[in-house]
């Protein structure tokens, strides 16, 4: 086929989207549905993929029930595919909130290492020079010692 395969730019007049229709409901989609089959403004088209191969024995009642029933199902598969998503919308709420955190502690941990580190090459510093010193007051008693002597 020829046709782009693309399902958001392909749209049939005969089948409700739920990005178009925010009132969306099983009651109308049911009730439009049986407005076209009385009116016959629905596509006349193989139904193989809807109705089983045994559709063609069964009356048209039959095949409106059975329409119905999966339309039903496919209502409740949609239901439950929306409630996963609203689940998994929260869930990923949560984490971008832990992420946030946790970015917000790293850089807090970062400054605090940084500051750490500073300060450990200033006692450092500090202790050399202390170093020094008690080298230098060390030779100095050595040599008072010797005097002393």
């Amino acid at each position: 086929s020829s046709k782009p395969r693309n399902l958001e730019i392909q749209r049939a007049d005969h089948v409700t989207v739920l990005e178009d229709r925010i009132d969306f409901s099983l009651a109308k989609t049911m009730s439009k549905t049986e407005e076209k089959i009385e009116k016959g403004s629905l596509p006349d088209g193989p139904a193989d993929d809807i109705i089983p191969s045994t559709g063609n024995e069964i009356g048209a009642e039959a095949q409106i029930r059975f329409l119905k029933a999966k339309l039903r199902v496919a209502q409740e598969e949609l239901d439950s595919v929306v409630c996963e998503c609203r689940r998994k919308d929260e869930e990923n709420q949560n984490l971008r909130s832990r992420l946030k955190d946790t970015e917000e502690e790293i850089t807090r941990l970062q400054r605090t290492v940084s500051m750490q580190r500073s300060q450990t090459e200033k006692y450092k510093v500090l202790s050399q020079e202390a170093n020094k010193k008690s080298e230098g007051l060390q030779q100095e008693v050595v040599a008072l010692e010797k005097v002393l002597q």
